[in-house]
């Protein structure tokens, strides 16, 4: 039976379907022939318990803060500051590019929207500059990756959610990570330059140094404001959310007067759409995930796992690496992030895990997930904003998979990578 219900997911998916209708077609199989009820009324109320943890706020509140300050002038200030002070390196122009989106990853949260608002301008740049257009596109949509590490991660609130992990301790665990990848990703920058042959800028002044950072010096409020109030205890993530709005508001709208009052409906609407798409398939995925729970499935799967791997937990960790690693190949890592997290929860509990160190592993397996072959979401983003095809985009990607994998490993190995800020703050 359950072989049947996964060609129907499958088939569904072929055709096309959104992820939530396989989803909970298979729910209601399940609820069906598995459990042996007709009592719909049990899926609805997952689908609306799935949705209703006060955390999942911060979702619509990030993204509405995002898609303010990609109309505004945020991207552009940050770039601008960046390319002053590391332009004139060797590989300064894609080191340029990796460390904009992990600036405007910390103001966004989301992968999509760094690939928009730093792939616009840097793109251009990097052709001018001679670099190839694989090497462009792969830098941008795997630099903007680091999005989904740093706070305020969208990733990681669903983690926190399903997991019922403190997501204000998963932010901060992302930091170290984010500029660990930064670091390596710039390192690569540096060696592909060199073997190109490409020459650095020239280097620039420090008065135009400085009128740069007074220029980025509102934008780089944005993540201070996030983290140190989250850090320094000053308020909850939900409530950083709150003030982020607040902040891009005052910022794009009365400071840098870049976003107008009447573009604010298109704003609500871009950010109601997505935040609309994001709880469909969270209250979705809560429904199947109760469902395989209700019916035993997870505990036959895993239960020999669990038996074999529990004295063991870096194989344990290396385990869901490589399974959300996969899952995040061919569906959309939200999904992936809700239906595996519960799978794995009797794994984690019996070796003994930390669930913030689980977090950010799980998380950066779904930012990869975001940027790999067949089916990342950042690929088919980058296809339809600089209307390329397919093939050209991902031609480039195998050396920033490898890179973000090693960092898989580094983070396996050594859990203090992750560990190190939460545990500041614990003291």
């Amino acid at each position: 039976m359950l072989t049947f219900i996964f060609i129907v997911m499958v088939i569904l998916l072929l055709l096309g379907f959104p992820m939530m209708v396989p989803l909970l077609s298979a729910a209601l199989l399940i609820l069906v022939f598995e459990i042996g009820s007709t009592n719909v009324s049990l899926l609805i109320g997952q689908l609306m318990s799935g949705v209703q943890s006060w955390a999942l706020a911060a979702v619509p509140l990030f993204i509405l803060a995002a898609d303010i300050m990609t109309k505004g002038h945020t991207a552009n200030r940050l770039l601008d500051l960046v390319q002053s002070f590391v332009g004139h390196m060797r590989g300064g122009l894609p080191i340029t590019t990796a460390v904009s989106c992990t600036l405007f990853g910390a103001v966004s949260g989301s992968t999509q929207a760094t690939v928009v608002a730093m792939g616009g301008p840097m793109r251009p740049k990097l052709l001018e500059k001679g670099y190839s257009d694989k090497f462009s596109l792969a830098l941008i949509i795997n630099a903007s990756d680091i999005a989904l590490l740093i706070p305020p991660s969208i990733g990681m609130i669903i983690y926190g959610v399903v997991a019922g992990a403190s997501i204000g301790d998963l932010f901060i665990a992302g930091i170290v990570p984010g500029l660990m990848i930064l670091v390596m990703i710039s390192i690569y920058c540096y060696i592909a330059s060199r073997i190109q042959g490409i020459e650095p800028e020239e280097r620039v002044g420090w008065l135009m140094r400085w009128q740069a950072f007074r220029r980025a010096l509102l934008p780089l409020g944005f993540p201070l404001v996030v983290v140190g109030g989250i850090y320094g205890g000053f308020f909850s993530p939900t409530e950083a959310a709150a003030i982020a709005v607040l902040y891009a508001l005052i910022l794009e709208v009365i400071i840098l007067r870049a976003v107008r009052i009447r573009d604010l409906w298109g704003i609500a609407l871009s950010t109601g759409l997505i935040t609309a798409v994001v709880f469909i398939l969270v209250a979705a995925g809560n429904a199947f995930t109760y469902t395989i729970s209700f019916a035993g499935i997870p505990d036959a799967l895993l239960q020999p796992v669990i038996a074999n791997l529990a004295d063991n937990p870096t194989a344990v960790l290396a385990l869901i690496a490589i399974s959300f690693f996969i899952g995040c190949m061919f569906v959309d890592p939200i999904v992936v992030i809700l239906i595996l997290t519960p799978l794995f929860a009797p794994a984690v509990s019996a070796a003994g895990l930390d669930p913030i160190h689980v977090g950010v592993i799980v998380t950066l397996q779904a930012a990869i997930g975001s940027a790999t072959p067949p089916f990342g979401c950042d690929i088919f983003t980058a296809m339809a904003v600089f209307r390329r095809p397919y093939f050209d985009v991902i031609r480039g990607t195998p050396p920033f998979i490898l890179i973000l994998l090693t960092a898989t490993v580094l983070l396996i190995m050594f859990p203090q990578i992750s560990l190190w800020l939460p545990s500041l703050g614990a003291q």
